[in-house]
């Protein structure tokens, strides 16, 4: 039996599952603050697992199934590939004290460590990396559904399968993924993602601003990689806690008005993913937001007459992980040729290509996009699965 271990780098924690076959058989959590300030703590939780056959590692924006094999510069490949940022950006960031760039640098090391490490470690795709997706979705796209979003989906998958006693090409559902930092609204038919809306086109986060009308890009001229991590509702609530922001918001208006914002606006998502999924099954809801009574409450009454509105149920022993790490270490069991391989097959999640500009079209982000797809060449050693075939 295939025992394979996920780690999920959250913004509010990064959390390790290790399952054989379905079952979650280890379990760990650890606040992200806490590997932001020593990336040890995470590679000694990491090392106190043991045996393990594969390592789904932190995968950022996504990359095709890369393993430690196929790196040639893991620094690189952190920091360039799954990261999209620069030693600089990264190293400016830390200076500020910005805990978001200082999870990058944590996320770096840890992902330079695995590489000099004897496991065997794979990264995986986003959602704009698969074939599933068809093209014109993805034009001057890049954040339809990071890494963690599309652990969840496969998640959603599983749990769809289970639950309706259908084949894993009989899902059909939209997903709406409320985590702490972002949300995601992802579609799913016959087993295939075929749509998405990461947290950066999604309209509004808990943190981050979300998808920027282009006035304000040009009225803002220099932008930061870290300011993604701002403009949400926590920043309109002038709150990084979640409970305390959910306190403010019944006596501020404009705190109030954040989380209406936010909420609309996974509606509007969901009922626009119809164009793209006739008739689903269901709307599927996962992330630490969709367990908060109001939230769950207001979604099923904007949403409960487009289809039947379920939280997602995690994987058999599951007690406090989170369903992205659940869906990491699934992703990983299934490329390991495990329990889960038929779900990695009909997902098609070996056949991703490209980089996650490859379909960026706008001059201002074209040599930024052939630098990205260079690099890309220059650190993994199967070039093939840096171009796109078409």
């Amino acid at each position: 039996m295939v025992r394979a271990l996920g780690i999920d780098p959250g913004t509010k924690s990064f959390d390790l599952v290790v399952i054989e076959g379905p079952k979650v058989v280890h379990e760990h959590s650890i606040e992200t603050i806490e590997v932001a300030k020593n990336p040890e703590v995470l590679i000694n939780a990491i090392e106190s697992i043991g045996d393990v056959d594969i390592i789904v590692g932190p995968s950022g924006y996504g990359t095709p199934v890369v393993c430690n094999e196929d790196i040639i510069d893991a620094e690189r490949f952190a920091i360039e590939i799954l990261l999209l940022s620069s030693k600089e950006d990264i190293s400016e960031g830390v200076k500020r004290g910005e805990l978001g760039m200082a999870v990058y640098d944590a996320l770096t090391k840890v992902v330079k460590y695995l590489w000099k490490s004897k496991y065997r470690v794979c990264y995986i795709p986003s959602v704009i990396l698969l074939p599933t997706v068809p093209l014109h979705r993805k034009i001057n796209r890049i954040d339809m559904g990071t890494a963690d979003k599309l652990a969840v989906t496969a998640l959603a998958i599983y749990d769809e399968s289970r639950r309706l006693g259908i084949r894993y090409d009989e899902t059909k559902f939209i997903l709406v993924e409320l985590g702490f930092g972002y949300n995601a609204v992802i579609a799913v038919d016959g087993g295939k993602v075929v749509d998405g809306y990461g947290g950066t086109l999604t309209r509004m986060g808990f943190l981050t601003i979300g998808a920027i009308d282009a006035e304000i890009v040009v009225a803002g001229r220099s932008w930061k990689r870290s300011d993604v991590f701002y403009g949400g509702v926590s920043t309109l609530c002038n709150e990084y806690s979640l409970e305390r922001a959910l306190e403010r918001a019944s006596i501020d208006e404009l705190c109030n008005a954040g989380f209406t914002s936010m909420i609309e606006s996974i509606e509007h998502h969901v009922r626009g993913m119809l164009a793209s999924v006739k008739d689903p099954h269901e709307i599927i809801l996962s992330g630490r937001l969709s367990r908060i009574p109001k939230i769950y409450d207001d979604l099923r009454k904007r949403l409960s007459d487009v289809a039947p509105i379920v939280r997602i149920r995690g994987l058999d022993g599951a007690r406090l992980s989170k369903e992205a790490a659940q869906g990491y270490a699934m992703l990983g069991e299934g490329i390991a040729g495990g329990y889960f391989k038929d779900l990695v097959k009909i997902m098609e999640i070996m056949m991703a290509k490209g980089t996650t500009l490859s379909w960026v079209y706008h001059p201002r982000v074209m040599e930024l996009r052939r630098k990205l797809e260079q690099t890309c060449m220059k650190v993994i050693k199967r070039k093939e699965v840096c171009k796109l075939s078409n």
